[in-house]
């Protein structure tokens, strides 16, 4: 009830500051920008009442934000260049006229840059708001009315002016000369700005933006239409200037109601969100809805995990929370069940977070349950990837340590021996020499076994070459990628075929090819009796592939291997 009071009474009065102004232009209109044309009230009345009435509403819907007595404000200040002449009446008005006449543009820019949410962010955007404001009130404004005496200047209709220190027009008209090349400095750079912030914007702001950029550079246009004159006059031109003003601060008004509305419209999008949950989107589908709802198409819907700082999407991977300017947790019952990255200033309406957080609780919930899972899987298979690669690792250091220790030091222990036994015959350094040639055959083949050389060197294609050449039971090579494969996959690729190969016993058949960035390779063996499938297809899950093995009505059984190797 009280916030409606503050409502009625600010609408009053900017009627009745609306009503007097157009009084004082019809008794004046040799000083007025309105003058008496109809077109000229009509954009009186109208651009300083639209401000008035969108800056009482906004401000009731939002208490906390700036922006709304900022425009009500500027809507009072548009009125004010036509108390500043003889026909105001009142010394007051005449006062105030002088003082603040230049006032409306800073508060304009200053509410179209802090909309919605009232606060400036950008220490260029304060320092040159700032600068209008002392350009505006001060060098415009109060400075020259100190100096000004309207009746010694020949005006003998004037109202008196109330802050009249000493009467030197002359210096009154200096200060004023500063302040108009000072504001088409000013309301240029805030024209700028506000050209710029347009670019990087949400949706909501964006109107509110252009229609004061457009303001600013109409203000622009103004100052720089007097610098011949060095004060602000009432020409055909600057009239002209000024009507465009008028339709520019509608459009700021407008702006700010199409905004409210469009905030309507997001919570009756809420009220079809809770039809449309109930379908259970899929992951990912939630994310878009509210995309939708809340006017950012980037949006980043995101999930705390239960026993972790991070964040996680739908699919369960991991969330950068400096992804979007701005984050907003959705609180239910004390608990953040999500957190949504988004641009600045788009929810700030602390009433639609909390219905968005209750219409999509359940279906927040569940996802967020369902992100944690897969989280959790795909933790457990970045795991497994790692136990796999250090246990090939491992493996390829024993290799390498049999190959360049042990077994050259065998080699070597064999030349001196046969070197011995040509220079001693003996049969029992021949023995030796033959029992020590078959500990490095056996000891080479163990080196083969744990981790085949040729494998790093040239390749699948070739490792199945040679354990076909070396192994104990035939293996009939078909077609294979000769291609080389992350390290990996190879890896893992020849597990399966060796595997195969140490449990088979008779012949076996191996063939492969890529199939649109997939590794198949296929082994036909006479059974898998000892085949270790439990430990291939750790191996191949670890790499995302996967492993199925089929016996066939000829008593054959075929290992399929599936290997993605897509870069």
């Amino acid at each position: 009830m009280r916030q409606r009071a503050i409502v009625l009474g600010v609408l009053a009065a900017g009627g009745a500051a609306g009503i007097y102004s157009l009084a004082v232009a019809r008794g004046t209109p040799a000083y007025s920008f309105a003058g008496t044309s109809p077109a000229g009230d009509a954009a009186l009345l109208a651009a300083g009442f639209a401000l008035v009435a969108s800056g009482a509403a906004f401000g009731a819907w939002r208490p906390g934000s700036l922006a709304g007595p900022l425009l009500a404000a500027a809507g009072f200040a548009w009125f004010l260049p036509e108390w500043n002449n003889p026909g105001a009446g009142s010394a007051l008005a005449f006062t105030t006229g002088l003082c603040l006449s230049a006032t409306c543009a800073p508060l304009v820019a200053h509410a179209a840059l802090a909309y919605p949410g009232g606060t400036l962010f950008r220490r260029i955007e304060r320092g040159t708001i700032a600068a209008s404001y002392a350009g505006g009130v001060l060098v415009l404004g109060i400075v020259p009315a100190l100096f000004s005496n309207p009746a010694a200047a020949g005006c003998n209709d004037c109202p008196r002016n109330l802050v009249l220190v000493a009467g030197r027009d002359g210096l009154a008209r200096d200060v004023t000369r500063v302040g108009v090349y000072a504001g088409l400095a000013w309301a240029s750079a805030l024209a700028a700005l506000m050209l710029a912030a347009l670019f990087r914007a949400t949706t909501a702001r964006q109107p509110v933006l252009a229609a004061g950029a457009v303001y600013s550079a109409l203000v622009a246009a103004t100052f720089a239409a007097s610098l011949d004159r060095s004060f602000l006059s009432t020409g055909t031109l600057e009239r002209r200037l000024w009507l465009g003003e008028a339709a520019a601060l509608v459009g700021v008004a407008c702006a700010v109601g199409w905004g409210r509305l469009r905030l309507r419209r997001a919570r009756a999008a809420v009220a079809r969100l809770v039809v449309e949950l109930a379908h259970s989107p899929p992951p990912g589908g939630l994310r878009r809805l509210l995309a939708t709802i809340v006017g950012d198409p980037e949006l980043v819907l995101a999930y705390p995990l239960a026993h972790s700082t991070g964040l996680v999407d739908a699919e369960g991977r991991p969330v950068d929370p400096s992804a979007r300017p701005a984050r907003t947790s959705l609180v239910r019952n004390g608990r953040s069940v999500a957190v949504l990255l988004h641009a600045r200033d788009l929810l700030d309406d602390e009433q639609l977070v909390d219905e968005v957080a209750a219409a999509a609780s359940l279906a927040l919930e569940n996802e967020r349950l369902q992100a944690e899972v897969r989280a959790r899987v795909e933790e457990l298979r970045a795991s497994r990837a790692r136990i796999v690669a250090a246990g090939d690792l491992e493996r390829k250091r024993l290799e390498r340590n049999l190959h360049d220790g042990a077994q050259q030091r065998l080699v070597a222990l064999s030349l001196s021996l046969r070197l011995l036994r040509s220079q001693l015959p003996s049969d029992a350094l021949r023995q030796a020499e033959t029992e020590l040639d078959e500990a490095i055959l056996e000891l080479r083949e163990l080196a083969h076994g744990i981790f085949p050389a040729v494998l790093a060197d040239a390749g699948l294609a070739v490792a199945v070459d040679a354990l076909a050449e070396e192994g104990h039971v035939g293996i009939v090579v078909g077609p294979l990628p000769q291609g080389r494969f992350p390290p990996a996959i190879e890896t893992a690729a020849y597990t399966v075929v060796a595997e195969a190969a140490r449990t088979a016993s008779g012949d076996i058949a191996v063939r492969g090819e890529e199939r649109r960035g997939t590794l198949v390779v296929e082994v036909e063996t006479d059974g898998d009796r000892g085949l270790d499938v439990v430990a291939l297809e750790d191996r191949l899950g670890a790499l995302e592939g996967r492993l199925a093995v089929e016996e066939r009505t000829n008593g054959r059984v075929t290992i399929r291997a599936e290997l993605p190797c897509a870069s």
